[in-house]
């Protein structure tokens, strides 16, 4: 099925943001409107379906192989944005109390978090568990699975977790969105990773999915082959 869906940041208070870069993309070819999947079920369709326009995933998922049809077209850009840079991001380490941390070379870790309850989005999620997983070496940790990075900052918020770890544009959208994150602070960083791909199904012509790739650059992103920063 020929379907087109930017899931990762298409929170519903920017989706004419993210509806305007998509007809920006396809101004000219005969492409679908966005879909806005909200189950996982219905977003892993979208990840596995080969004839999928294009659609964004974390690197956590690529590295797990939960996608085998689909081909790299580009890579977001994390420029402007706090813990951010080039193709690579951080994650914010947010707490209801705690001195605020600025991102650095390396992971920012406070110090007790093996003992902190932690907010995780999902198993899979390279921001919001293995990066904080991987920098912090937590085996043995009580780890509150929310769905969502926005429903971590809310669990954080209402004090069922301690921490979360949320990739920095999902924390700037929450700073400007979430009435949650309010009363949250930033008490460390992961290290900086790659950041999220955008992709194409395997059976998207190589024309479409050339000018889809073009376009992105033009967009303001980065082409598939740049190197991570």
């Amino acid at each position: 099925m020929r379907r087109a869906a930017l899931p990762m940041y298409d929170w519903p208070e920017i989706r004419h943001q993210t509806e305007a870069f998509w007809n920006r993309l396809r101004a000219g070819l005969d492409l679908p409107a966005l879909t806005h999947p909200v189950e996982m079920d219905d977003l892993l369709a979208i990840w596995r379906d080969p004839e999928t326009l294009i659609a964004d995933a974390c690197r956590g998922t690529v590295d797990l192989d939960l996608i085998g049809t689909q081909r790299i077209i580009g890579r977001r850009s994390y420029d402007g944005v706090p813990g951010g840079e080039g193709t690579t991001y951080r994650s914010a380490l947010v707490a209801r109390e705690g001195q605020t941390a600025k991102p650095g070379a390396s992971a920012v870790l406070p110090a007790g978090l093996d003992r902190m309850r932690l907010a995780a989005n999902s198993v899979d999620s390279r921001s919001g568990w293995l990066s904080i997983a991987e920098d912090a070496q937590l085996d043995d940790t009580d780890v509150l699975w929310t769905g969502a990075h926005r429903a971590s900052i809310r669990a954080v918020a209402d004090g069922r977790a301690d921490v979360a770890a949320i990739d920095c544009r999902s924390w700037q959208l929450a700073l400007d969105h979430e009435p949650a994150a309010r009363g949250l602070t930033v008490i460390g960083w992961t290290a900086p990773r790659p950041g999220h791909f955008f992709m194409t199904g395997t059976e998207t012509a190589d024309p479409v999915a050339d000018a889809l790739s073009r376009r992105l650059v033009e967009a303001g992103q980065y082409a598939p082959e740049t190197e991570d920063a």
